[in-house]
């Protein structure tokens, strides 16, 4: 198979508004950068597992769900909490018998390393109804928000928290392992925080705290640190990997191995090979806003073939490629061809000179574990073996499925 651009699949090289992919023709590698693009500060988990601020323009390779690492591309996003880290200035309510959470702050080591983890401490006192509360909260401008905090058990037993909008909801265990927990607020809240009551049937819970995050939207974006007033993360951008020498007009494939973020900041979500961000022609993978079905789109200024999965999950990694030639076009999923036509045309010499994150303000946002060009048209075999996992486990873990 004449792999002519290859990027990620665990080999990164990164720098300030850069992100290299390779062209290894003739073990001769040849560098073809994505220009890269974020007016802001923002934070990625690194190889050690812990969350690291990287500067403006810096490419996130993000290794939360994978030792080999995906490029993380997000849209802008705002922490509302105006201290994520010293949770110990947060409001403490009570309500019955419970006591105020007690909090302090700088008590353990936080997930990025730093001894910044507050310990709060929820005490009832010995009630067991809904009305016996203790509240950790901060009032936010009334809206529907999501939020996400890190939580740890302080003494190494399970404890118990829930999140707080003036009600309670989602009860979770806290374990000795730091986790991020989420939870999708009502509508028209006006406050937002954690807190315990009888329902969990626990009088005292004793847990460490950190990252606090309530923002618009209705994913858990990249961890935004505040420090006495809202942050915002601006958006990334990755476009223009490559040159006419890389693709084939007449035919190709273009892979990718990816998740997406459906509906966060709205819009579909595109990776492409054509010639500029705005192009009329193009080889498109693109994911729908709103039920995140997948398309596979060949458009020479007419379109030649468009093929929808519907049955697809966008959050999960999926490997996906896109085969066109004349006749002979094909979208395989996941180790299966999910569409396939036998009629159109393909493209004028010089119209395909790059690959990109972006077409038209639909921008791709998620995390992107491979992207591969092939300036020939595969097989069948070849398609079903690229876009397959080499492993039961693999699938089992990438696809969120249940192994018998």
């Amino acid at each position: 198979m004449a792999q002519k651009l290859k990027f990620g699949n665990g080999t990164w090289a990164t720098k300030k508004g850069s992100t290299l992919a390779y062209n290894d023709e003739n073990n001769n590698y040849k560098p073809l950068p994505f220009t890269t693009t974020r007016n802001s500060i923002a934070t990625r988990v690194n190889k050690q597992g812990l969350i690291e601020v990287v500067g403006n323009d810096v490419p996130r390779i993000d290794y939360t769900d994978s030792t080999e690492g995906a490029l993380l591309l997000e849209n802008s996003a705002t922490n509302l909490i105006t201290y994520s880290e010293d949770l110990s200035v947060l409001s403490k309510v009570s309500t019955g018998t419970a006591s105020s959470p007690s909090t302090t702050a700088n008590y353990a080591i936080a997930p990025d390393g730093t001894m910044t983890a507050t310990r709060v401490v929820f005490d009832l006192n010995g009630g067991t109804t809904i009305n016996d509360r203790s509240i950790l909260r901060q009032s936010i401008s009334t809206g529907s928000y999501y939020a996400s905090i890190y939580v740890k058990s302080t003494n190494g037993t399970e404890q118990k928290v829930m999140w707080h909008d003036g009600s309670e909801f989602n009860i979770t265990t806290v374990t000795n392992e730091w986790k991020r927990i989420t939870y999708d607020t009502r509508d028209n809240i006006s406050y937002v925080g954690i807190s315990l009551d009888g329902d969990a049937n626990l009088d005292v819970s004793d847990i460490l705290v950190w990252g606090f995050q309530v923002e618009n939207g209705n994913v858990a974006s990249s961890y935004i640190p505040t420090n006495g007033s809202s942050a915002t993360r601006q958006a990334d951008t990755a476009s223009g990997s490559g040159n006419s020498e890389v693709f084939n007009d007449s035919e190709g494939v273009l892979f990718a191995n990816i998740s997406a973020f459906v509906g966060a900041g709205g819009g579909t979500r595109r990776i492409e090979v054509s010639n500029s961000v705005n192009a009329s022609q193009y080889v498109r993978l693109q994911i729908a806003n709103g039920d995140g079905s997948l398309y596979g789109t060949v458009d020479n200024g007419s379109r030649q073939f468009i093929f929808n999965a519907t049955s697809f999950d966008a959050t999960l990694s999926n490997r996906i490629s896109l085969k066109y030639k004349q006749n002979d076009f094909s979208l395989f999923l996941n180790g299966f061809e999910v569409g396939s036509s036998n009629v159109g045309s393909t493209f004028a010499n010089g119209v395909l000179t790059q690959v990109n994150f972006s077409s038209t303000a639909s921008e791709f946002y998620g995390k992107t574990k491979e992207i591969a060009y092939y300036d020939t048209a595969l097989t069948d075999a070849e398609l079903e073996v690229l876009t397959s996992y080499e492993t039961l486990t693999e699938l089992v873990t990438e696809l969120n499925l249940n192994e018998l």
